[in-house]
């Protein structure tokens, strides 16, 4: 760990930031992240012209990046432990994962197709004009089931590496990449270190977290998605997705990929997890699956920090 803290201290920091994120949810107002979003649209609009472009994106992503992980690990060190569980706060996203997909699955029950359609279009890139049950039941469970790796697992897992300055270079690159990584004629190369960066610090995070579906799964489940994971997942076109997705849709017993429609074009991507198509009420299972997976690392991390915490040896007796 490279925060100097005792791990049973760094472990209950991470739980009251947890707690922190479940009681009160995103802030309302003037939350770091969407200034953080401000601020990359502007970099973007100025660097992303000219030539090399793949230089001026690793420019970008040092002048984004670089000063607030700096800064946010100078308040670590003279703000005491407090700015740990605050930081913390500010790059989870688990209360707002199910204040957004959970209204989808209720919409899809009350049978109202053109409110779960709105819904679903706040969380995902697709279109969902024309979209039916299935359709937005898979998009918000797919939501769901990758998102809990990026705005939950991937920030707690460099929170116990890096603490609270771990915790927001994660989330700061994870955001970079969600909003320059994508393969179009304007982001394919001023994008490409941002994809990559966070294809890097995403790596370890994202099989534990798959692991971590497979363990919650069934008995029944649990073999289905280790087979969905080991075989499926590197079909997908993303290298940490893939595993996430193909685990927890193996854990739900649901099919999710398929076909999708992205700025008027049908993509067919390739299929994940076992079983039928999946439901509203889906969108409600997974998302328990990303809270319980929550609650396993909380008191893993805390079991864990007891035990090095424990003396190696007891009283030394008398020669």
């Amino acid at each position: 760990m490279l925060t100097g803290l005792p791990p049973l201290t760094l472990a209950l920091l991470m739980a009251a930031g947890v707690a922190l994120d479940v009681l009160l949810g995103e802030a309302r107002r003037w939350h770091p992240l969407v200034g953080f979003g401000n601020l990359a649209l502007w970099l973007e609009r100025r660097l992303n012209r000219g030539g090399w472009r793949i230089g001026r994106g690793l420019l970008g992503w040092l002048l984004a990046v670089g000063p607030l992980s700096v800064l946010a690990w100078l308040a670590c060190q003279s703000g005491g432990l407090a700015v740990h569980a605050l930081l913390l706060y500010f790059c989870l996203g688990l209360r707002s994962l199910r204040d957004h997909a959970l209204p989808i699955g209720a919409a899809l029950a009350a049978g109202d197709l053109p409110e779960a359609r709105r819904l679903t279009a706040r969380i995902v890139s697709r279109d969902t004009t024309q979209a039916c049950e299935p359709d937005l039941a898979r998009a918000g469970a797919e939501s769901v089931l990758e998102n809990g790796n990026d705005a939950v697992f991937g920030a707690l897992f460099w929170f116990l590496v890096g603490g609270g300055a771990g915790a927001l270079l994660f989330r700061l690159a994870n955001t970079l990449d969600a909003m320059w990584g994508y393969r179009t004629q304007r982001f394919n190369l001023f994008g490409r270190v941002a994809a990559r960066i966070d294809d890097v610090l995403n790596y370890v995070p994202a099989r534990l977290t798959a692991l971590s579906y497979v363990v919650l799964a069934s008995n029944a489940g649990q073999r289905r998605a280790w087979h969905c994971w080991r075989t499926q997942a590197r079909h997908w076109s993303s290298p940490n997705a893939g595993p996430v997705m193909a685990s927890g849709a193996g854990a739900l017993g649901v099919s999710l990929g398929g076909p999708a429609l992205y700025d008027g074009e049908l993509e067919t991507r390739p299929s994940l997890g076992m079983g039928p198509q999946p439901r509203g009420a889906d969108i409600g299972r997974a998302w328990k699956l990303v809270m319980r997976t929550t609650l396993l690392w909380v008191f893993a991390a805390l079991a864990l920090a007891a035990l090095l915490s424990l003396p190696l040896w007891g009283k030394a007796g008398h020669a």
